[in-house]
């Protein structure tokens, strides 16, 4: 009983933690207040009011272009931004209706069909709450890392793309055409061609003049408030002309309220069904722009964000939004950049602009009556033309193969497709992309550079150049993770070096760049151990990260491979030089010293061809172990020792009584050794003197046996004598 106590109490502090943890977001307004500078007050409502007065025609604007009462985008300018502000991270970052939120809020309703205006708006309502939802838990779960995975080729190519359809959704109004509303590009461009001769004169002349007027202020006085001043001087000439009693569509008198508490249907399952996939695209779209913004602005402030605190801002600010006649919102960048330029030293700018927007709406909203729809069209067009950053296209454009795909293809997917299948399809293809790039690691064969201290790839990036590869010993540095992914391609990297390199039946895998190993990459290195190991050969490892060392150990991946298969870097060279590599054919065949420790290494050439690369197969030759040759050496008829390495090596250390004869005298000239008692052979690990056994008895002696091991076999024992 005491011992369940015991264990319950870990958890119980670990789940009270994570509830503070999670609690703690909602405390956010608290800890702004609390920590709020007075001297910030006036640049904040500098700064508020700058946004407001940009606000106002944008909230109306961006309400229409979800087909949505002006009064809707109003509502959600002044919850979001106060909401968004008080809950989120981002001092600048200003939340509220946007271009992308109110197209994809478009494209998603449309297609419902509901019955009416009234039901329309509700719907609206309720996906901004599925939207406040989906944020919220990512925000509490603690995924904020989750957009990273989101290329910034998705964010132009959907920008880009959503910026050419508002334009087109525009033209109608430009015109004065009486067509549907339709999130479709190709539905919309038919629609305005077959209606174009329908086109009225004075409505285009007032859109146009509205629009130029607008560039114009941009271009001589950028700080002035474009839109709204444009939309002052269409909606004067409305006045003075009686252009509405002529057929120039006006805006409407807007209502004069607060925004209105209204509980959207959130038990109409077979609704949200319907909103889920386009909610979760919204959700996901809006929170990449909201971290993109607050990222952008942070790198110019020096703030450090919390993006999962960003997500609690933005996911309440649409709930919010849902419960008070509002619609789905984001952070915007157009005003998040005229916050920042303004002087905005904290959120509290955001909500001084939601506030001044809540009593510019009541003191101004009998004046909208004037306002021309196609003046408000000029604005979205302006700024439609705004949100496709041709610089930043250009650039993607000439970078990587991967980046212009994922853009083309998701700018090609809003133009043609819903736009919520849109989005979800460039952050598939986003992941498609990581995931393709990270299963297919770099594996290069590596040698030591001439000053053998650090390793070089075996062949240039340009093939030009190339190292000299060991004949025995093969190096390959692995570039990325063994995963499920990359395992298979890592194993072919593998098999094509040994296809390269035959004669290579040992290999040396670096792994310092291996940060994570899955099971699947476990049962790839089984695999590549066990081929090497069957053609006489083995694997070695040097430079294992602690984490993939303690996978390897908990699934016996080193029960499987040995202990000392891995190796420190620093002597992995000089142990399996002197204790693995055969000498012979370092001494007899290799051409080329690749290794430090070749250098000091006699080199001969033999006359003929001796095929020392082919190995002796150690069944057909009898060996003696070293502790049963230690005893017949203390015995009355000791057997005949011929060591059969170069004098240098003999000098060094030699079983005790051995004689010299270096092997290439028994392979090439003949020797004549005594029938009437056993010989044994030796020399440093047992290839040598299986090769001179072999061709010995090829002669006719057969009394003649190999020192098991070698003297490396000879020294485990601690049976070793050295020679001075």
């Amino acid at each position: 009983m005491e011992g369940s106590v015991a264990q319950r109490r870990p958890l119980d502090k670990s789940l009270l933690a994570s509830l503070g943890k999670a609690s703690s977001f909602f405390f956010q307004p608290a800890r702004i207040l609390r920590s709020y500078d007075r001297s910030n007050f006036r640049p904040d409502f500098i700064a508020g009011l700058t946004v407001a007065v940009v606000l106002v025609p944008q909230a109306i604007v961006f309400a229409l272009v979800a087909d949505l009462p002006p009064q809707v985008g109003l509502y959600t300018a002044v919850v979001a931004a106060i909401v968004g502000a008080l809950w989120g991270s981002s001092h600048q970052l200003h939340t509220g209706p946007t271009n992308t939120s109110s197209l994809l809020a478009l494209s998603v309703l449309l297609p419902l069909a509901v019955a009416g205006p009234q039901e329309y708006v509700a719907a609206a309502a309720l996906m901004a709450v599925m939207i406040g939802v989906f944020r919220l838990v990512m925000g509490l779960a603690g995924l904020g890392v989750l957009v990273n995975f989101v290329s910034d080729s998705v964010v132009v190519g959907f920008t880009a793309g959503a910026g050419i359809l508002i334009c087109v959704s525009q033209l109608s109004h430009l015109l004065g055409l009486n067509i549907p509303s339709s999130p479709s590009l190709i539905t919309t461009s038919g629609a305005i061609i077959i209606h174009l001769p329908e086109t009225h004169a004075q409505t285009i002349l007032l859109g146009i003049g509205t629009l130029i007027l607008i560039l114009l202020i941009r271009r001589f006085w950028p700080k002035l408030p474009a839109p709204l001043l444009g939309m002052i001087a269409a909606s004067v000439v409305v006045a003075l002309s009686g252009a509405d009693q002529q057929g120039v569509r006006v805006l409407g008198e807007l209502p004069r309220t607060l925004p209105q508490f209204a509980v959207p249907p959130i038990f109409n399952f077979e609704l949200i069904a319907d909103l889920s996939t386009g909610a979760l695209a919204v959700s996901v779209i809006g929170l990449i722009e909201a971290m993109s913004i607050s990222r952008s602005i942070a790198s110019q402030t020096g703030q450090r964000l919390d993006s999962n605190q960003e997500f609690i801002g933005q996911g309440l600010a649409n709930i919010a939004c849902g419960f008070f006649s509002g619609y789905p919102c984001s952070g915007s960048f157009t005003r998040s950049a005229v916050n920042f330029e303004s002087g905005a030293r904290s959120q509290v700018a955001s909500v001084i602009s939601g506030l001044l927007v809540m009593v510019i709406m009541l003191a101004v909203a009998p004046m909208a009556t004037y306002v021309p729809r196609t003046a408000l069209a000029a604005v979205l067009i302006v700024t439609a033309l705004g949100m496709i950053d041709r610089a930043e296209i250009s650039r993607i454009w000439q970078g990587t193969q991967g980046d212009k795909i994922i853009m083309l293809a998701t700018l090609l997917a809003t133009l043609l497709l819903p736009l919520q299948f849109a989005v979800l399809t460039g952050i598939l293809m986003s992941l498609a992309f990581y995931l393709w790039r990270t299963s297919v690691p770099q594996v290069r064969s590596v040698v030591p550079d001439e000053s053998y201290q650090h390793m070089v790839e075996e062949v240039s990036s340009s093939g030009s150049e190339a190292r000299p590869a060991c004949p025995q010993l093969g190096m390959l540095e692995i570039m990325g993770d063994i995963y499920f992914g990359a395992a298979n391609n890592i194993e072919d990297a593998i098999i094509e070096n040994l296809d390269a390199h035959p004669g290579q039946r040992y290999l040396v895998l670096r792994m310092h760049s291996v940060n994570e190993i899955d099971i699947s990459g476990i049962h790839m290195l089984e695999n590549v151990v066990r081929i090497y190991r069957d053609m006489g050969g083995d694997v070695f490892f040097v430079r294992v990260r602690e984490p993939v060392l303690e996978l390897m150990e908990s699934v016996d991946f080193i029960d499987m491979v040995g202990t000392d298969h891995i190796l420190d870097e620093d002597g992995a060279l000089g142990y399996l030089f002197h204790k693995v590599l055969d000498p012979a054919i370092c001494i007899y065949e290799c051409e080329v010293r690749v290794f430090k420790e070749c250098q000091n290494l006699p080199k001969r050439t033999l006359p003929v061809d001796p095929a020392l690369h082919t190995a002796v197969p150690a069944s057909s030759i009898p060996t003696i172990a070293p502790a049963d040759l230690w005893k017949e050496l203390s015995s009355e008829g000791p057997p005949l020792v011929l060591d059969v390495r170069e004098p240098r090596e003999y000098r060094r250390a030699h079983v005790p009584q051995a004689e010299l004869l270096p092997l290439p005298q028994i392979l090439m000239n003949g020797v004549e050794i005594p029938s009437d008692r056993p010989v044994v052979l030796t020399c440093q690990t047992g290839r040598r003197s299986t090769r001179a056994a072999q061709k010995l008895r090829s002669e006719g002696y057969e009394n003649v046996m190999v020192l098991e091991g070698g003297l490396v076999a000879w020294e485990a024992a601690k049976l070793l004598e050295a020679v001075d």
